[in-house]
């Protein structure tokens, strides 16, 4: 089963974000409070634990949102997912799929302590097409529209 592992939160950008146990997400908006939220298409963001454990592999002392994502997953193959997915999470959250991975104009504290960083290649980005409450827990369903 594909779940929400973690919720996370920044007041500003470029900083890790804060394990929280429930978000507002807002129609077209992103997460209530989030420095990320706002207008265009990378409304929130999402990495999967797998991709952590990678850089708890190397050596890292990482967890949950220290990469700055939003939701953290559990089961989900993220970078593989088209976009225009659709991800459902809880009671009726409804996101879509905008971007995979991300370029990194300026590298992060973790690219200079593994010399890599996942976030670039395996995060992803998606708008809030519906919102409500997620909390840690959640369960996902991806939706692939022909």
């Amino acid at each position: 089963m594909a779940r929400v592992v973690a919720v996370s939160v920044s007041e500003k950008k470029g900083m890790r974000k804060t394990n929280v146990k429930e978000a507002w997400l807002e129609a077209e908006h992103g997460i209530t409070g989030d420095a990320h939220a706002g207008d265009g298409h990378r409304q929130i963001s999402l990495l999967a634990k797998e991709s952590i454990e990678k850089m708890q592999a190397l050596g890292l002392d990482v967890s949950a949102g220290d990469f700055a994502e939003n939701l953290t997953t559990e089961g989900i193959e993220l970078p593989v997912l088209p976009l225009g997915a659709q991800i459902m999470v809880g009671n009726g959250v409804a996101l879509e799929v905008t971007q995979i991975g991300k370029t990194c104009h300026e590298r992060c504290a973790i690219y200079y302590q593994a010399g890599d960083c996942v976030m670039p290649k395996e995060g992803i980005f998606a708008r809030v097409l519906k919102g409500g409450r997620v909390a840690s827990g959640d369960e996902i369903t991806i939706i692939i529209k022909n």
